[in-house]
């Protein structure tokens, strides 16, 4: 079977043969179009789309459509570009309709975040990983466009079949490439800088739930514009993106796609089968059960699909024996100095863990959270996008404020969740405050069916592990010395973002209440002194396996 190479610069006149065998009537030939050209559209409606739940739907509209309509094409060394056309006319069909119909609930989860799927699959490093993140920032009719450059770019296409595709000059295609271009660079710039260690980000973001939109892209893009860390601060030099994608591959089809068609045999798939003479090898090598085990698919009857993640290993059920001690007594009702290393307090530090806790009054206000010392904190090792695959890590060094903004997706996938955990630690690491204004175990503003930031009737839930603490949306902690945080995500899917912070932006978050329209105030959990809670899942050793971290936390002394 004739097959297009990753990166390669292939177009129609190669495949005059083929294309003119199968509108004659030739199977074989249909199954090497078929999945010749595949990847290319694919690639085209999942970076327009970026991820979104309607990318297999639009890929296979487009693909049926080219199979139902390939007699009709005149000229075989045109292809490519009337490929291209039905690609975008299906997926400005589908803006229309979505911006006609009202939106259903979840009708704007996505399957799987593209820019994820290019960085994990192409193994993107650097400016080339911070290309592919900045598409999540763009504006939809700029994703679009961005989906035919970058290939033009990559060399899968010309300028004349971008411009066709669109429905423009050449000229006008030229303006327009040249707009969406600067957008994408300002795009960059937020995504270096929530990479950053910039001292005031954090106070920008507090209320930030770690999803791009229009909003937060303009308060973003302002804040790098008028910031001197982030717009000219320490790093390398910034490459031109069309020089980073030179030469780049094309994200591979997941088995999900392919196997979406193979599933549409009962249905429209079946019909133009039977019209065109869509390959029966086609379909029956897509459905093959070794494909779907190795990609963890599974037919479902009707001819759905489902796609799930089967997690490395089970999730932690240590139980947790708890302390006497609170993790939420009433704090100092003045800021107390920073705790000196005294002796009696080093053998304190470490005997009081987090242990499961009730919310506290929605309406009562924290008192004074007492204060610490801050010289200044790195974080190294993160991505740019936060910590959203299992095994991504970010160590923490310095003394001083952090935070760790949970995002918990029971849309994307529910179950029982493994913890993060906290490797490597030499110094001392508190718990000192929780915040976000809402815990997330927390019924949803507006939602009639009970449904929280863990999940609800329409999603099914999030489960934390037996004698877990109940994380908040903003978890604050203090660190003298160093250690490492690990995503650990298994069944349930989860994000980590990662900021350093200072003794008022924490203030500030906790002492936002209802009246500012947060669900909650915030709780403080710092005592002032060494009997402060340490996180759950904390050791000084370095396992092999960090999953393995005792639930209780063992880091006296």
């Amino acid at each position: 079977m004739t097959t297009r190479g990753e990166g390669s610069y292939v177009d129609g006149r190669q495949w005059r043969s083929t294309i003119a065998a199968a509108q004659a009537g030739d199977r074989r030939a249909l199954d090497e179009l078929v999945a010749g050209w595949l990847p290319l559209v694919y690639n085209i409606v999942g970076r327009a789309l970026n991820g979104h739940a309607d990318v297999d739907d639009v890929v296979q509209e487009t693909m049926l459509r080219a199979v139902d309509n390939l007699g009709s094409l005149r000229d075989p060394d045109s292809f490519r570009s009337w490929l291209v056309a039905i690609a975008m006319r299906q997926i400005r069909d589908r803006a229309r309709r979505r911006t006609s119909e009202t939106p259903a609930d979840g009708s704007g989860v996505q399957a799987a975040d593209f820019a994820e799927l290019t960085v994990l699959r192409l193994q993107l490093e650097g400016q080339r990983r911070e290309v592919a993140e900045a598409v999540r920032w763009l504006r939809d009719e700029d994703r679009q466009l961005l989906s035919l450059w970058w290939l033009e770019v990559a060399g899968e296409l010309t300028r004349r079949e971008l411009a066709s595709a669109v429905g423009i000059s050449r000229q006008h295609a030229a303006v327009r490439v040249q707009r969406m271009k600067e957008r994408l660079e300002a795009a960059r710039g937020i995504v270096r800088a929530l990479g950053s260690a910039c001292p005031d980000l954090g106070s920008v973001t507090t209320r930030w739930d770690g999803r791009p939109d229009s909003v937060w892209r303009k308060r973003l893009a302002r804040h790098v514009r008028g910031c001197a860390y982030c717009s000219g601060g320490p790093g390398e030099s910034v490459v031109p993106a069309e020089r980073l994608l030179v030469g780049i591959a094309l994200v591979p089809v997941p088995v999900a796609v392919t196997l979406s068609l193979a599933a549409l045999g009962g249905g429209k798939t079946a019909a133009v089968a039977t019209t065109v003479g869509w390959s029966a090898k086609v379909l029956g090598a897509l459905t093959k059960p070794a494909v779907a085990v190795t990609a963890g698919a599974t037919i479902a009857a009707g001819g759905a699909y489902v796609v799930t993640q089967t997690p490395d290993r089970p999730p932690p059920r240590a139980v947790a024996t708890p302390t006497a001690a609170s993790t939420a007594r009433p704090p100092s009702p003045s800021p107390s100095p920073s705790p000196s290393p005294s002796p009696s307090r080093v053998e304190l530090y470490g005997t009081v863990v987090d242990a499961v806790d009730s919310a506290p009054s929605a309406t009562a206000p924290p008192g004074a959270l007492p204060r610490r010392a801050e010289q200044g904190i790195t974080a190294t090792g993160a991505p740019a996008t936060g910590l959203t695959h299992n095994g991504e890590t970010v160590t923490l060094s310095g003394v001083g404020y952090f935070r760790v903004r949970w995002q918990i997706r029971p849309g994307e996938r529910r179950g029982d969740l493994v913890m993060p955990t906290w490797t490597g630690l030499d110094g001392r690491l508190f718990h000192v405050a929780s915040g976000g204004g809402h815990r997330m175990d927390d019924v949803q503003s507006g939602s009639a069916d009970g449904t929280t930031w863990m999940g609800g009737p329409s999603t099914g839930p999030v489960v934390l592990p037996s004698g877990a603490q109940q994380m908040w949306q903003n978890e604050y902690f203090w660190i003298d010395g160093t250690a490492t945080l690990h995503q650990n995500e298994g069944s349930a899917d989860y994000n980590l973002f990662v900021q350093t912070s200072t003794w008022d932006q924490v203030t500030e978050d906790i002492r936002t209440g209802p009246a500012q329209a947060a669900i909650r105030y915030g709780l403080i959990r710092d005592t002032g002194d060494d009997t402060t809670p340490v996180p759950q899942y904390l050791t000084r050793s370095t396992p092999a396996d960090q999953a393995t971290v005792p639930q209780r936390s063992r880091v006296t002394p």
